[in-house]
């Protein structure tokens, strides 16, 4: 265990939650899943009952918009023209309640319309796909859909790229689902498919709770600081495969990866937990099942010896059969509890600030 690592992770915690610290972001998620449940209700509550969030979100929140978009005809057909209704500077909140079908467009939401979520049920999912590639718009700006703004919540939608899968030999073949780069933004039961490159968590603050996640390599990358609960990790395809590919590029960089009640599944038994894309990656699995389908190294050997001390890989009280420590590689953390908490506690994601549940409509 590397304490001079710890210390610095612990460190910025401090700088996430100054100047004034809430019990919501101290309260570690319990390791019982039958407990989760009630951890949520009780410290991601509605409007009503918080105290210290943005004062920028509360008034954005006090009387809500709501567009309706349905691809067989209603307010807008698509989802890009009910986005465009959405006037720059937007300072209220915006839900836009997507009908089942499928949408097929390729989605920006520009940085300057904050507030807006996207809103579908959860027995018949709405679908926004694309094809788009890294040969053809650059590997961010593939994706099917692109968030550039803050406060954004997605809650029961599904986002695919259905361009065909990298085969090793066509440039430019990653093909993300999802990028997003907007700080304070929150998924609910969402689901996203790719291969290579699915979702680009690229900047700011995010919590993704009971989604899916599907890719080859590197399906979850870039520099967010986001917890991931509750969410299936699903690897498919051969050969080499990796999750996550955390890019931090120092040890003062206030971002990394918490897994936290997750479940890794997929084929075959080469999975990798992450690998150092960059030099600096920070990537923790917590209480995470892991099937046989984990490599028993579970972290990608780095390619750049140096990165063996400047990674921080963490794993604690996970289970299943993928979860055996016994040949993991040297620089795998094996944290303790009061480590572990920093990143069980939504002040991991500056979460009593910004965080709600989705809307009850």
């Amino acid at each position: 265990m590397r304490y001079t690592n710890v210390s610095i992770l612990l460190g910025m915690l401090v700088i996430f939650v100054s100047p004034m610290v809430f019990a919501d972001d101290l309260t570690p998620i319990p390791e019982g899943k039958p407990q989760v449940v009630q951890w949520f209700n009780t410290h991601v509550g509605p409007l009503a009952q918080r105290k210290g969030l943005d004062p920028a979100l509360v008034a954005a929140e006090a009387a809500p918009r709501i567009i309706n978009v349905n691809p067989k005809g209603g307010e807008f057909k698509t989802l890009t023209d009910a986005i465009k209704s959405v006037p720059a500077g937007n300072t209220k909140r915006v839900i836009i309640k997507m009908a089942h079908g499928e949408y097929r467009e390729k989605v920006t939401i520009d940085r300057n319309k904050p507030f807006i979520t996207l809103m579908g049920q959860p027995n018949a999912m709405p679908v926004i796909t694309y094809d788009g590639t890294a040969a053809k718009y650059g590997t961010v700006d593939s994706a099917s859909l692109i968030i550039l703004s803050d406060y954004f919540m997605a809650v029961n939608i599904v986002v695919k790229n259905t361009a065909p899968a990298p085969d090793g030999k066509t440039k430019g073949a990653q093909a993300l689902s999802m990028r997003i780069s907007g700080n304070f933004a929150a998924f609910y039961n969402c689901k996203f498919y790719g291969f290579q490159d699915t979702i680009c968590d690229d900047t700011g603050n995010h919590f993704f709770k009971d989604c899916y996640v599907e890719g080859t390599f590197d399906f979850i990358f870039g520099s967010g600081t986001s917890m991931y609960l509750g969410t299936q990790l699903h690897v498919v395809g051969d050969g080499i495969r990796v999750i996550a590919a955390h890019a931090g590029k120092s040890a003062e960089e206030k971002s990394g990866y918490s897994f936290v009640h997750c479940k890794v599944t997929g084929t075959g038994g080469g999975i990798y937990l992450g690998r150092a894309w960059m030099s600096h990656p920070k990537v923790v699995y917590a209480y995470t099942e892991m099937t046989s389908v984990v490599n028993p190294t579970g972290w990608q050997e780095n390619k750049t010896p140096a990165h063996d001390k400047t990674v921080f890989y963490g794993e604690y009280k996970c289970s299943g059969p993928g979860s055996h420590k016994a040949k993991r590689v040297p620089f795998t953390q094996d944290i303790d509890d009061k480590e572990a908490n920093c990143f069980l506690s939504l002040g991991y994601i500056q979460g009593s600030k910004w965080l709600l549940p989705p809307p009850a409509l």
